[in-house]
């Protein structure tokens, strides 16, 4: 391989482990140099890649392969502790939302990055679709005019199929809850467009997962943006059978847009006064990963801009503290929801 080949190592080998190593196949100036797993590589499913598989971070470190890229994608409450051992490697690191589940956690990542001068890629590829490229250039050059209201809906299915026994799913210390793990995406698109938020204000409740989860399945969430306006998140996971929706409303004085659709990849609504929204690419179709499929549609654009920006050609699309401020807001909801609700377990 030549000198200017990108080597990537992915810690974590489940579905969206398995995600990030086909996207590293596919791209012509990347190489995936070896796969990380608690399981062996039969067990994962992953005997289609032809590379070193390893069974913890510290047996992948100690095999001294050349590596420039740690990918983490293990559950949630390990990508800080692993973010922060790959950067004591010297090694670039991708994480996986959400990127710690405290701030101080994420904190202490990007002082190991400085530290080391290595760079942290913070996956949020609801970024990448072409909806959310549009909907963040009409907010940005005012075509919305003043932002008045913001209302984020999602409505979801997660029951005994997903949160199964015995698992990382539903518990506090690796899954941390229900926003980090299942709507951190749509948080991350509300800061993008508008900024960080305050006067946080909630209601929370555990509808159906009392058995299967140590934290809430639905809530309904006030605040103001700091730039102006106010918001409202409403969430649950208690949907019946299949999702429902997932949808943003943005009220501006100059004009309403709605976006819907699974992963809002859909613009159901643009009526702005003497604008003509003009048409979009097509989202791209997902990726066949069986039970997820087309879910995974995205995360070729985050290889391509960890290879693009390593190689100087650009900058890193979500860099890390965005994905810090994401994590502050979370905490900061679920400060709201630790004062109204105690879970017996």
């Amino acid at each position: 391989m030549s000198k200017d080949i990108i080597k990537f190592a992915v810690i974590g080998a489940g579905h969206i482990g398995k995600r990030h190593a086909e996207m590293i196949r596919r791209n012509e100036e990347a190489e995936l140099v070896a796969l990380v797993d608690v399981r062996d590589q039969k067990a994962c499913d992953a005997e289609h890649f032809d590379v070193p598989f390893f069974s913890s971070i510290d047996e992948l470190l100690a095999a001294n392969i050349e590596i420039d890229v740690v990918n983490i994608c293990t559950p949630n409450g390990l990508h800080a502790e692993q973010s922060i051992k790959a950067l004591e490697n010297k090694y670039h690191v991708v994480c996986e939302k959400p990127m710690g589940l405290s701030k101080d956690n994420c904190e202490k990542i990007i002082f190991k990055s400085l530290q080391m001068s290595k760079q942290v890629f913070c996956v949020m590829q609801n970024r990448y679709s072409p909806p959310s490229e549009w909907i963040k250039e009409i907010v940005s050059n005012g075509t919305l005019g003043d932002i008045h209201m913001v209302q984020l809906n999602c409505y979801w299915n997660r029951d005994d199929r997903y949160y199964k026994a015995g698992g990382w799913k539903g518990t506090q210390d690796l899954d941390g809850g229900t926003l980090f793990t299942q709507f951190s995406h749509f948080i991350d698109i509300m800061y993008w467009l508008f900024g960080d938020i305050e006067n946080i204000q909630g209601k929370f409740a555990d509808f159906t997962h009392q058995d299967s989860t140590d934290f809430e399945d639905s809530g309904f969430v006030s605040f103001d943006f700091i730039n102006g306006g106010m918001g409202s998140l409403n969430y649950s996971t208690a949907v019946a059978n299949q999702n429902l929706e997932s949808s943003m409303t943005i009220i501006g004085s100059k004009g309403s847009v709605k976006i819907g659709g699974q992963y809002m990849n859909e613009v159901e609504v643009c009526n702005i006064a003497g604008y003509e929204m003009p048409e979009l690419a097509p989202t791209n179709p997902g990726n066949d990963y069986g039970a997820y499929k087309g879910s995974a549609a995205n995360h070729h654009y985050i290889i391509n801009n960890v290879v693009d920006t390593l190689k100087g050609r650009t900058t890193a699309t979500t860099n890390a503290l965005e994905g810090l401020k994401v994590v502050e807001i979370i905490e900061r909801i679920y400060e709201k929801r630790n004062e109204q609700m105690t879970f017996g377990k």
